[in-house]
C-alpha cells in the first residue's frame, strides 16, 4: 500500500454532548519523525490518541495509520503499531519474561523470536535485572518501562505514546527520557507520536512539534521552525550590579525592547528581532553605563513560543 504519512488525522471531531473535545483536527505525521503533541490539559491530546488507537469512537472524521483506515479496518491499521496510551495494567503474578511471552504469542511470534526480542528489549528499557521478578512488586516507573518494552516487541514501524513520563518522579522521568532517546537513535525507520505537556521533554526528544488547543491545531512544524517563527525572544541579561527599578525602566525604553523584568539577579528582556538585535541591545546597555557580564537567549525558547501560540488561539 502506498501512503505519504504513517499517521494522518482528517477533520477529526469528538463531541461529548455540547462539549467539543476534538474540533475538526487535521494533522499529518511525517515518516521517521519523533513528533511531540503539545497542548494544555483538556486540549484534546489524549482523546485524539485514544481515537487513533481505536479505544474510543470519533463523532466524525477519519484517522489513518500506514494508509489503513482505523475505523474501517482497525486490525490492519494497528498491525505493526506499538502503543502506550493508557495507564499500564499487568498480571501482577507474571514476570516481564512471562508477560512478553504471553503478548508475543498473541502477536503470533515464534518462540525463538519472542526470546530474542525479550532479551534485547529488556536490556533496552533497563529492566534485564528484573526479568524474572513479579511485576506486582514493581514501581510505576518500572511498569512504564515494561509498557514501552511491550510496545517494541513486535518490531513496530509506528509508536504512539500518551504522556509516557506522567506520574513519575524526577529520576523516573530522566530514565524514561533516556530510554526514549536511545530508541529514537537506534531506529531510523521508526515514527513516534508522543503527547506531552513538558517542554524540556519535548525539546530533548522531538524533531517535530504539533500544538493543539481546544481540540484545534494551532501549529505544526519542525522544532527549529517552531521556536524560530516568532518576532520576539527572551534574552537573559546578567548585570554586574543588582538590577534596580531605574535600570529596568531605562532598558524597557530601548529600541526593540518589548518588556524587561527582574528575575533574581538577572534581567529577562523580551526583545523584538533576531540575533543581530541582541548585539544592538548589548551596545545600548553599555551606552547606558549598565555593565553586564553575560547575555544569552533563554533556554525556554519552546515554552515561550508555546505560551504565545496558546494565548493567540484563545
Amino acid at each position: 500500500m502506498t501512503f505519504e504519512y504513517p499517521i494522518e488525522f482528517e477533520t477529526l471531531r469528538k463531541e461529548y454532548g455540547d462539549f467539543v473535545a476534538v474540533n475538526d483536527l487535521s494533522l499529518q505525521i511525517k515518516k521517521n519523525s519523533f513528533t511531540g503533541l503539545l497542548g494544555p490539559n483538556g486540549a484534546g491530546k489524549s482523546t485524539s490518541l485514544k481515537i487513533l488507537t481505536n479505544l474510543i469512537h470519533a463523532t466524525s472524521g477519519k484517522v489513518y495509520i500506514n494508509g489503513n483506515d482505523v475505523f474501517d479496518d482497525p486490525k490492519a491499521a494497528l498491525e505493526g503499531v506499538g502503543t502506550v496510551v493508557e495507564t499500564p495494567e499487568f498480571y501482577g503474578y507474571l514476570s516481564p519474561v512471562e508477560t512478553f511471552r504471553y503478548v508475543g504469542e498473541i502477536f503470533g511470534m515464534s518462540k525463538d523470536s519472542i526470546q530474542t526480542q525479550t532479551e534485547e528489549i529488556l536490556a533496552k528499557v533497563k529492566m534485564q535485572d528484573w526479568a524474572d521478578k513479579k511485576i506486582g512488586t514493581f514501581s510505576k516507573g518500572m511498569r512504564q518501562r515494561i509498557s514501552i518494552g511491550l510496545a517494541l516487541l513486535n518490531d513496530p514501524s509506528v509508536i504512539i505514546l500518551d504522556e509516557p513520563t506522567s506520574g513519575l518522579d524526577p529520576r523516573g522521568m530522566a530514565e524514561m527520557r533516556e530510554i526514549l532517546k536511545n530508541i529514537r537513535n537506534d531506529n531510523n525507520n521508526l515514527t513516534v507520536l508522543m503527547s506531552s505537556h513538558m517542554m524540556h521533554e519535548v525539546s530533548d526528544l522531538c524533531d517535530r512539534i504539533a500544538i493543539i488547543n481546544h481540540g484545534t491545531l494551532v501549529a505544526d512544524d519542525d522544532y527549529e521552525h517552531i521556536i524560530a517563527d516568532s518576532d520576539t525572544r527572551i534574552v537573559v541579561v546578567k548585570p554586574l550590579q543588582a538590577p534596580n527599578d531605574e535600570m529596568i525602566a531605562q532598558i524597557s525604553r530601548l529600541d526593540n525592547v518589548v518588556s524587561a523584568e527582574r528575575m533574581g539577579g538577572d534581567i529577562n528582556v523580551r526583545l523584538r528581532g533576531n540575533t543581530a538585535d541582541m548585539a544592538v541591545l548589548f551596545r545600548q546597555m553599555a551606552e547606558l553605563d549598565f555593565p553586564i557580564y553575560g547575555m544569552s537567549e533563554s533556554s525556554n525558547a519552546l515554552e515561550d513560543r508555546y505560551l504565545a501560540l496558546i494565548k493567540e488561539s484563545r
